[in-house]
């Protein structure tokens, strides 16, 4: 889950499948039940399936959704150029594991790097603050922690093919932009 209404979405199906959250976060809910029958775990796979959702029982697989909050809340709701940030540190602090290991695990389960995702994340932010055209790239760039528009702006025609002002002139923002669990 990557937003609100997501959260909304999830907590509506749990009580619609006579189930009790006591809390629902981006990627994580706590029930009241303390155990699920099997019936009832395939009733709420099925439904959350219809949904676009799934339900993760798998440790690495809830590592791996840890990371993706974790990197999302980052990028789309905090102040990267307040603090200087190191991904490697902040990772690995609050999720008590070994970067490498973090890393490696992304690698293999998503099929892109970890440092692919981040970027590819930043370059999802930045079309938002395009499309909304509020911020210079200047300050979009000092929001985000790039050191220069020069390095924004070489990320970004490598992962969209266009520059930050091509892809402002093109008036398509709307149309390249991709849900926040939609990129890989």
């Amino acid at each position: 889950m990557v937003c609100n209404r997501c959260v909304m979405v999830v907590k509506q199906t749990l009580e619609e499948q006579d189930l009790h959250p006591e809390n629902v976060t981006l990627g994580e809910v706590q029930l009241k039940e303390d155990a699920l029958t099997q019936t009832q775990l395939d009733r709420l796979d099925d439904a959350l399936v219809n949904l676009g959702f799934e339900r993760i029982d798998d440790q690495r697989a809830r590592i791996i959704e840890l990371v993706k909050k974790k990197v999302i809340h980052w990028i789309h709701h905090s102040d990267l150029s307040k603090r200087k940030f190191n991904w490697s540190t902040i990772l690995s602090e609050e999720l008590n594991c070994e970067y490498s290991y973090l890393s490696n695990l992304f690698s293999s389960v998503v099929g892109i790097t970890l440092e692919q995702y981040i970027i590819r994340q930043k370059i999802e932010r930045v079309k938002e603050f395009l499309f909304y055209d509020e911020l210079s790239l200047s300050e979009i760039a000092n929001l985000l922690g790039y050191s220069s528009v020069a390095h924004l702006s070489g990320q970004f025609k490598k992962v969209t093919g266009l520059t930050p002002s091509e892809l402002k002139k093109s008036r398509t923002i709307g149309q390249q932009r991709k849900p926040l669990d939609g990129v890989s």
